[in-house]
């Protein structure tokens, strides 16, 4: 099979699993991302918008620790590299998983809050 389309399928996989995580979100990282203390960024990791609390700052970074095992995971299967994987659910994950209101990193690295336009995507999304 080509290797674009095993990562392909590999990134949605990953994202079935994301779903199902973005369902259960913690009550403190949900209310983080509404707040607009955290967000998404292109990497696919969540990023600092605001100075968070310890408590934010553990929690995320706790998430991120998560996100990059399961990229590596995926990369490892799909003959990929962790950045590859990671910025193909950093595309994902801000087209389609952050909602009107939650704040998103754009290429440039500029922070905005999303609204009912498309967002800003790096320019290496597919």
């Amino acid at each position: 099979m080509n290797n674009k389309v095993e990562m392909l399928i590999a990134a949605v996989l990953l994202g079935a699993t994301a779903t199902s995580a973005v369902a259960q979100r913690d009550p403190a990282y949900q209310n983080a991302r509404e707040s607009g203390l955290v967000g998404e960024k292109a990497d696919g990791y969540l990023g600092f918008v605001g100075t968070p609390s310890p408590a934010i700052k553990a929690l995320v970074e706790d998430i991120n620790i998560k996100r990059k095992d399961a990229y590596s995971k995926e990369a490892l299967a799909n003959g990929a590299t962790v950045a590859e994987m990671a910025l193909r659910n950093g595309c994902r994950l801000i087209a389609e998983r952050t909602v009107p209101g939650e704040k998103y990193q754009t290429p440039s690295g500029q922070w905005l809050t999303r609204d009912a336009n498309r967002p800003q995507l790096d320019p290496r999304c597919p």
